[in-house]
């Protein structure tokens, strides 16, 4: 009788806990919480559908921008699996992504002839490889270069798959590598013997990750403004960049958590592993990679008694961007990139002077 009683008592715990649970639920508040996170949901997506409609917009640009001196084509790639499932039990965690990448070729090549090939990563966290750089690329594809840009994973303009595919200083270095073996596999033009990688703030990550790791893969690199070392880097910034980390689609733990992590992330951790020409650019009014990050990287460097190219400028008009925006003397620093590039890549049209460069970057 007494536990016949007892269950009588938890049945109808339950049935009224049960009832106020659904009260909670469906009060006001918790409705308007409900409409709330519907609403961000949406406006998220709306986010990534406008930044696939940009994409589009500036594909064209790019055609408009440099097809009086370029072949312009944009091909689909598969790279590594993601660094790890975003759910558990995903039957096709194991499939290779796909991401598209930009192929620009000069239009007086001689296809019996080899030519030195460029790779050239995109900056930004979450970005893409715009017609921001076009007057860049018009300035290496007037030099004789082949340049191949890959839109690797957590780029943006692709939906929110592909950017929450994000793997930062992961495999995103991987996406790099199969668009330079696609040009070498598929284009007989291009001298394996002549590849360079160049790239800025996040780019230039891309590039020293890619120079360190692979150096029997590149005869030179560049790196402007590098994101270098992700432990100072999240100590210097506020927590919306710790966010990028800690989102359950990429590490899901903070750097304390999992110090281990960051640091296989961060090109500072493999400086003593150079082996082929670099150069580094800073500038000490960064306003993104401070130069104390970047300074880290370049006394790693030293301290593994590597030689290297580095150049520290003071407060160059522009902050982050400084040579690469527009000006005279921003122009006059990529023309000290470009030399740089020369000794080691030999384009058949080297520029003579920085005003030979402007000239075909810009017309006159």
């Amino acid at each position: 009788m007494k536990r016949a009683v007892i269950t009588l008592l938890i049945v109808f715990l339950g049935v009224s806990l049960s009832a106020q649970e659904n009260s909670r639920q469906n009060s006001p508040d918790s409705l308007l919480l409900k409409e709330i996170a519907s609403l961000k949901r949406q406006l998220d997506g709306f986010g990534h559908t406008h930044d696939m409609i940009i994409k589009k917009v500036d594909d064209l640009m790019w055609r408009e921008m440099l097809g009086d001196i370029a072949f312009v084509d944009k091909v689909r790639l598969a790279g590594p699996p993601r660094w790890k499932p975003k759910k558990a039990g995903d039957r096709f965690a194991g499939n290779p992504l796909q991401f598209y990448t930009y192929v620009f070729i000069p239009k007086d090549i001689n296809t019996s002839k080899k030519y030195p090939l460029i790779v050239l990563p995109h900056s930004g966290i979450h970005a893409d490889f715009s017609t921001y750089y076009a007057h860049i690329v018009r300035e290496l594809i007037s030099q004789g270069y082949v340049v191949v840009s890959a839109e690797y994973r957590g780029s943006t303009g692709y939906g929110r798959d592909t950017y929450e595919n994000i793997d930062y200083g992961g495999l995103e270095n991987e996406d790099v590598m199969v668009s330079r073996d696609y040009m070498l596999q598929n284009y007989s033009f291009v001298d394996r013997e002549s590849v360079g990688i160049i790239g800025w703030s996040h780019g230039g990550m891309i590039s020293l990750m890619n120079i360190l790791r692979y150096p029997d893969m590149f005869k030179c690199a560049f790196a402007g403004v590098p994101v270098s070392d992700l432990a100072n880097r999240l100590a210097s910034h506020d927590k919306s960049y710790s966010d990028y980390f800690t989102a359950k689609h990429h590490i899901g733990e903070s750097i304390k958590e999992n110090p281990a992590e960051y640091k296989r992330r961060s090109p500072s951790t493999y400086a003593k592993d150079l082996k082929r020409p670099l150069l580094i650019h800073t500038n000490t009014n960064d306003n993104d990679v401070y130069v104390e990050e970047v300074l880290l990287m370049i006394d790693s460097l030293k301290t593994h008694k590597k030689s290297f190219q580095y150049k520290v400028f003071d407060n160059s008009p522009g902050g982050h961007g400084f040579d690469r925006i527009d000006t005279k003397e921003a122009t006059d620093i990529r023309f000290t990139i470009y030399q740089f590039l020369e000794q080691y890549l030999n384009p058949s049209k080297p520029f003579k002077n920085a005003e030979e460069m402007r000239k075909a970057a810009y017309g006159f």
